[in-house]
């Protein structure tokens, strides 16, 4: 009777989950795949670790699709404690990544078998499941206009952002901020508080310049206006990314073909700039096909997020969007050297199995607020109306 039941709850949860967004997302694994399979020519293999970090973040997405949200978030507060705790484990036993020009993040734990976890990318789920609790128990106290409660609200945020930083990486720090300030918007809190927030946040400027930002992101910021000032060391990254973006034209020079990948001419192609992977190998196409498929993930969880019965459900959807929003504006950024580097990974496509399981378990949840919208669950319940899955 109950293994009848869990294949009932299974083919239930696949039947009418939202095949739109599935579609695109296995698209984006696929599309990974081949592109980090691309870069491995060069030397190190990135695509076992990939390509199990894929997997295996299907399956849990496809384990979240069947346990309900709303029961999660009954354990809010502890899922908030579990998460700093993570990077609080970091700064005593955490593994730090030392790159060039004074780069020293210690925002990785190493796990038994050698493999390497970044606690941040869980992080970003688990804030988002407590930032919606935490909205949703003020609108429906009302008091999403009481300055003291946004003020708590405005600290719950402020945690991670400050934890990250000192980890050493402020490019997670500024995701943060995003997803708090997406699902703040969303929320409906008073246009006031924002502006407040923003005009703060100029007046801090010159604080984070002096006290804040090291001397190579400092250098990095000056880099970026003008990257040809220093070819061989800060700019160089960006200046070959461009150049490889630029080399493939409108088709590029063939899939596990291109020149440039296969010597590694760009630092970090695998992750910060998988971008210029596609550009050269697959041209303006294979651009536009991963910001085409991006674009229809984020409308597809905006669609969702409006379908949501519930406050946390919308609020929840809100913060991944935001998420996957901004970090793919901040990477394109990056490669088109529009914005200094941070350090932020390209959702879906990157090398690097946290980020890359840790979305796709994300996938799972919303999957789940898809499935729990008033419509289905009358047809959950009786099993007997067909729907047809929009």
């Amino acid at each position: 009777m109950v293994i009848k039941t869990i294949f009932k709850s299974l083919r239930n949860c696949i039947k009418y989950s939202d095949k739109i967004l599935w579609a695109l997302v296995l698209m984006s694994a696929v599309y990974s795949l081949l592109l980090v399979g691309s870069v491995s020519r060069g030397g190190i293999n990135f695509l076992p670790t990939q390509a199990l970090s894929v997997l295996m973040g299907i399956l849990a997405a496809g384990f979240m699709q069947m346990l309900d949200y709303r029961y999660i978030l009954k354990y809010s507060k502890w899922i908030g404690i579990v998460c700093v705790g993570l990077i609080v484990y970091t700064f005593f036993a955490g593994v730090a990544v030392e790159g060039s020009m004074g780069v020293n993040a210690r925002a990785w734990i190493k796990l038994p078998g050698g493999i390497t976890f970044q606690p941040s990318e869980l992080v970003k789920i688990g804030f988002i499941l407590t930032f919606s609790s935490h909205i949703s128990y003020l609108k429906k106290n009302m008091k999403l206009d009481d300055f003291k409660s946004i003020m708590f609200l405005v600290g719950h945020a402020l945690i991670p952002v400050i934890l990250t930083h000192f980890q050493g990486d402020d490019g997670a720090a500024i995701m943060f901020l995003c997803i708090a300030f997406t699902m703040a918007f969303a929320s409906g809190i008073k246009l006031r508080y924002f502006v407040l927030a923003i005009v703060l946040g100029i007046m801090f400027i010159p604080v984070a310049w002096n006290f804040v930002l090291a001397d190579y992101q400092k250098q990095r910021i000056l880099s970026q206006m003008n990257p040809e000032a220093d070819p061989l060391n800060m700019g160089y990254q960006q200046i070959q990314g461009k150049l490889s973006i630029g080399s493939g034209g409108i088709f590029g020079q063939g899939l596990f073909h291109g020149w440039r990948v296969e010597n590694g001419v760009v630092p970090i192609q695998e992750s910060d700039f998988i971008f210029s992977v596609a550009g050269e190998e697959l041209g303006f196409i294979g651009c536009i096909s991963i910001v085409l498929i991006l674009f229809f993930i984020i409308l597809r969880i905006g669609v969702i997020a409006l379908k949501s019965n519930t406050t946390e459900g919308f609020l929840i959807c809100s913060g991944f969007l935001g998420l996957i929003m901004f970090q793919t504006m901040f990477n394109l950024g990056m490669c088109l050297s529009i914005l200094p580097v941070m350090g932020v990974t390209l959702p879906f496509f990157s090398a690097g199995g946290s980020s890359a399981a840790c979305l796709y378990f994300a996938i799972g949840i919303i999957q789940n607020i898809y499935l729990n919208r008033s419509q289905i669950k009358k047809v959950l319940k009786t099993d007997t109306v067909e729907e047809e899955v929009i």
